[in-house]
């Protein structure tokens, strides 16, 4: 075996025991939050804020210093190029996603952004669809199963990889399969697109950061439900029904 497939099946066990990890915590804590004021869709919230902690401190330490890096060292035109290759790379695993929810329009418009960018956006870094009015439609493995019915389960924080529902970790290998970058065969390269994807995501991300920091509010309060509305807006194509907030998608 080579040290190649060594680093490789390493990096893939460690997934997967992260996530079992997290999965037999949700099934040995489940109803540890249960009091009268407790969120029903949050019964592990003590656990999940020791998570959102552990994950604000971690970003406070790299990530948001490298991302503030980035934002004055890059030009904002090669971060755009950057955004709109990761954006290219997206849209194709969002066709898959609108295939399988059967929504024809959407898997459309999807393969022809793929196309449009990939042939006259150089590869993607320039959006050309958006500018030919090819509308955006961003779908999941997680939002699948959400729209066939699977309901989105507790809400969870994981570590490094933030807000989550059990529905979407189950949903993560999948998703990592779809993952064009996941898939690059050369480990430094891919290690170093993946790292250049979580920065350039993270730049993005800076300014409301610091608007929820300086906010007189809950952190982790604002982003679980800024999280949960937003997946399940995006699941009901932005006209979900109205729910009771003990059970839904």
């Amino acid at each position: 075996m080579t040290d190649k497939q060594v680093l490789s099946g390493v990096q893939c066990q460690g997934r997967a025991c992260a996530l079992g990890i997290v999965l037999l915590l949700s099934v040995l804590l489940a109803g540890c939050a249960t009091g009268p004021g407790a969120d029903q869709r949050d019964p592990l919230e003590p656990l999940n804020r020791g998570v959102y902690r552990f994950n604000s401190a971690v970003d406070t330490a790299v990530l948001k210093p490298v991302a503030s890096a980035y934002r004055d060292v890059a030009p904002v035109r090669v971060r755009q190029g950057v955004g709109n290759f990761f954006g290219n790379l997206q849209d194709a695993w969002s066709f898959v996603n609108n295939v399988l929810q059967f929504k024809g329009q959407a898997a459309i418009d999807s393969l022809r952004r793929v196309g449009v960018n990939t042939f006259l956006g150089w590869g993607g870094v320039f959006d050309v669809a958006t500018e030919m009015d090819i509308e955006k439609h961003t779908k999941d493995f997680g939002h699948t199963l959400g729209y066939w019915g699977f309901g989105s389960g507790p809400y969870l924080v994981l570590p490094l990889l933030g807000s989550s529902t059990l529905r979407d970790a189950l949903a993560l290998p999948v998703d990592w399969k779809g993952d064009v970058v996941a898939n690059v065969g050369h480990i430094p390269t891919r290690n170093t697109v993946r790292l250049l994807r979580l920065v350039d995501e993270r730049s993005d991300l800076l300014k409301a950061s610091t608007m929820l920091e300086e906010a007189a509010l809950d952190p982790y309060t604002f982003v679980r439900e800024a999280f949960l509305q937003r997946r399940r807006s995006i699941i009901f194509d932005g006209n979900p029904p109205e729910e009771d907030n003990t059970e839904s998608r």
